[in-house]
């Protein structure tokens, strides 16, 4: 069976976790941690980061950080994952769907101005596959109407829009580090702070509502409750982990490019022929290599073709079901029908892409796939 991920190990985990647990010091905002934040901030100029227990929870202390309340809309995309909805729920938000583009899964920014209403809050823009939305628009409806942006960048480390990383955009910005992720550590992810004002409030959260962090670095003799928060802060086990991915984060990139242009060169005549459709990278956006997907012709021909590469011993998979048909949300729901993130729901199918993917496995899935629409018919 070809898997559809095997997180990558670089070789130096085991022993970044040994030298962290060596410290004496391993639950959290130790020296790997610090690595990592001084690794982000440096490289993609991202104000200010906090690493958290996974993407997950930034984006829960996003909510919290923006004081979302009962009765206030956030907009977002149906076609995301649950994590994006579930943080502002829990704040007693109301999510307010919007479609995804016609030519790609992101969120349409040309509908998201007839969305919003003087109870909206916050736009959390999902970069699917690690590319960009087009944020130009989405940065200029926030300034105009007064609400925040929160990016969704969990599948985009290392993706651009015109040439600004991905979640340094919005007033925050976060990432995850699960193991289907470019970068991992089995579970993880990152707050990123571009907002100067909200960076202390962040700290506070992160540290269950104490101001612990003020408290270590010697500002203050002694902590204490001050505001609301969890235990947001991952422990400096998984920091090791994640530093030793980040120092081969350019051997990483480049395979999963290597991979992902590999299957766009070689499914290239099929596509000329009509019996799917392939990513679609706007100008303005960098790809990042996170997915590799197809869209078919139909949601039975989707399925049927899972079906076919699963039993040649190729797992590829299907992604997100819209949210706002889910069975929590669509009793719910009252707003317009969602025919894009209906499509995306129903007829894409993800290819397996990952680091040691070799060539004669990447050969061998572009042949089925080839079998399924020539020779099979």
């Amino acid at each position: 069976m070809i898997p559809f991920n095997k997180p990558f190990l670089t070789g130096k985990e085991i022993n970044y976790i040994q030298q962290a647990a060596e410290t004496g010091k391993i639950s959290g905002d130790g020296k790997f941690t610090k690595l990592c934040h001084n690794f982000f901030e440096s490289r993609y100029s991202f104000n200010k980061c906090l690493l958290t227990s996974s993407c997950t929870d930034a984006i829960e202390m996003a909510a919290i950080l923006m004081n979302i309340k009962e009765g206030d809309e956030v907009i977002l995309p149906s076609f995301t994952f649950v994590s994006t909805a579930n943080p502002f729920v829990l704040r007693g938000a109301k999510l307010v769907f919007c479609d995804s583009c016609a030519d790609q899964p992101n969120i349409d920014a040309s509908i998201i101005e007839e969305l919003i209403t003087e109870r909206t809050r916050v736009i959390v823009p999902v970069h699917y596959a690690g590319v960009s939305c087009d944020m130009d628009k989405i940065m200029e409806l926030a300034i105009r109407y007064d609400v925040y942006v929160v990016e969704d960048a969990a599948q985009a480390v290392e993706s651009k829009y015109k040439g600004k990383a991905l979640g340094s955009i919005g007033s925050l910005g976060t990432i995850s580090f699960h193991e289907t992720k470019n970068v991992n550590c089995g579970e993880g992810g990152l707050l990123i702070v571009n907002d100067d004002s909200l960076f202390s409030r962040a700290e506070i959260i992160r540290e269950k509502g104490t101001n612990r962090s003020a408290f270590f670095r010697g500002e203050i003799d002694k902590y204490s409750w001050v505001d609301i928060g969890s235990s947001f802060l991952p422990s400096e086990l998984n920091a090791a982990f994640l530093f030793a991915q980040l120092q081969q984060i350019e051997i990483i990139q480049k395979k999963r490019l290597y991979v992902w242009h590999l299957y766009h060169e070689g499914l290239s005549n099929l596509r000329q022929r009509g019996f799917f459709r392939t990513p679609s990278i706007p100008e303005y956006a960098t790809n990042n290599g996170h997915i590799y997907y197809l869209l078919c012709n139909s949601n039975r021909e989707r399925d049927d073709l899972m079906d076919y590469l699963k039993a040649h011993g190729i797992w590829a998979i299907f992604h997100y079901q819209s949210l706002h048909r889910s069975p929590y949300f669509k009793e719910l729901y009252g707003g317009k029908e969602l025919p894009n993130s209906d499509f995306y729901s129903g007829q894409l199918l993800r290819l397996p892409l990952f680091f040691d993917l070799t060539d004669q496995q990447i050969i061998f899935i572009i042949e089925k796939i080839h079998d399924f629409f020539t020779v099979k018919r």
